[in-house]
């Protein structure tokens, strides 16, 4: 199971696109809203989570997403449960994947010290000890990081490849017309 977390102020591409792409492939995956089942996205668009924080439960988890944006990384880095979560992920071998301003939670926590990481500009100082890759996407070890919204739809591929194999992720790009 795909686990993504909702806070308040989450850029909706980032969150919408991965899901979808990786539906498509068949992987379940389920939003957790981490303050509330309704929550409201950057632009100021209310999505209904999956579950809320209290209905999840650490089980089964192949892999979480820590979408972006600025006000809802802020939400999701001060939440026990996503602090939590990052923390049984690292020790259950679990692929972490994050996107945009994201990757800084990650960063701060000191994971992807040694590693190639990427976010969006401006958040490369709370990456702290990593290799800063000027690639779009970077897939280091058990992390997965992204540099922001223009590559949402890639990211989500990116996560279908290690999931379930590479003939999957390019299956589902020619599903969308993806170069």
């Amino acid at each position: 199971m795909v686990y993504l977390f909702l806070a308040d102020g989450f850029e909706i591409v980032e969150a919408m696109a991965p899901i979808d792409m990786l539906r498509r492939a068949k992987i379940d995956v389920l939003t957790v809203g981490v303050y509330s089942k309704s929550v409201t996205s950057s632009c100021g668009i209310n999505v209904e989570a999956d579950v809320t924080a209290d209905e999840f439960k650490f089980e089964n988890v192949d892999a979480i997403i820590l979408p972006g944006g600025a006000q809802g990384v802020i939400n999701l880095e001060k939440s026990p449960l996503v602090q939590s979560v990052i923390d049984d992920a690292v020790c259950t071998g679990a692929l972490i994947a994050a996107i945009c301003a994201a990757p800084s939670i990650l960063g701060k926590k000191g994971l992807l010290r040694g590693k190639k990481a990427i976010c969006y500009p401006g958040f490369e100082c709370a990456l702290d000890g990593a290799e800063i890759s000027s690639d779009f996407i970077v897939k280091d070890g058990d992390f997965i990081t992204a540099k922001g919204a223009g590559v949402a739809v890639d990211f989500g591929i990116e996560i279908i490849k290690e999931l379930i194999g590479d003939e999957a992720a390019q299956t589902v790009k020619s599903q969308i017309q993806c170069r």
